[in-house]
């Protein structure tokens, strides 16, 4: 994958990555505050449905997490890592997220992946004016006959959508239908994020 030629304002630089030696010495500090970071970003939606929003410090940190978990110091893999984690994040107007779907009972989990096949089509955010924005998803994410139980995805809200982010998040697949208004911390984060995307943030 190639590096974008003009990164969105939200996106993790190469400059501000440091090798992996460094950033252990001060690893307790930085996840301690991403995982503040985290906490109003991570929404439960029924029972088996957990969105993970990701922003800059969140994808900083996986970047960093990677490095030193995989011991990573060639300039090409860094730039890889990058761009991956970057993708993840979408452009501006756009916030995305991970879609974790958690079944602990592992007899229930393969049929329930099969018969689950759609849900990512039909997962979306709602604006305060009741629009239904779906996510967008990439297709290989889904296997053979059944979803993957980590799904990556992107909600393309609009750079005009400022005054207007997500304050419900949920799902209108017939067998699961479910959505959970968001709370005040919830809806400040995401709307910090989605203006951090545009230029000029």
């Amino acid at each position: 994958m190639t590096e974008p030629a003009a990164p969105a304002p939200h996106h993790v630089h190469r400059d501000e990555i440091v090798d992996w030696q460094t950033y252990a010495d001060g690893r307790e500090v930085m996840r301690s505050k991403v995982m503040a970071v985290k906490a109003p970003r991570r929404i439960h939606v029924g029972e088996h449905l957990t969105f993970l929003f990701e922003n800059h410090d969140t994808m900083h940190y996986q970047v960093q997490e990677i490095m030193r978990a995989e011991r990573i110091v060639r300039e090409s893999s860094i730039r890889e890592e990058l761009n991956t984690y970057n993708a993840m994040l979408g452009g501006p107007g756009q916030l995305g997220c991970a879609l974790l779907i958690e079944i602990e009972d592992e007899a229930r989990r393969r049929p329930l992946l099969e018969a689950w096949v759609g849900l990512q089509e039909c997962l979306y955010v709602e604006t305060a004016d009741g629009t239904r924005i779906y996510a967008e998803f990439d297709s290989t994410q889904v296997g053979r006959g059944r979803l993957s139980a980590v799904q990556y995805l992107v909600f393309t809200l609009g750079v005009g959508s400022l005054d207007d982010g997500p304050v419900r998040l949920g799902s209108d697949f017939p067998a699961l239908r479910l959505s959970v208004d968001l709370t005040d911390e919830q809806q400040t984060a995401l709307s910090a994020d989605l203006a951090a995307t545009l230029p000029g943030s």
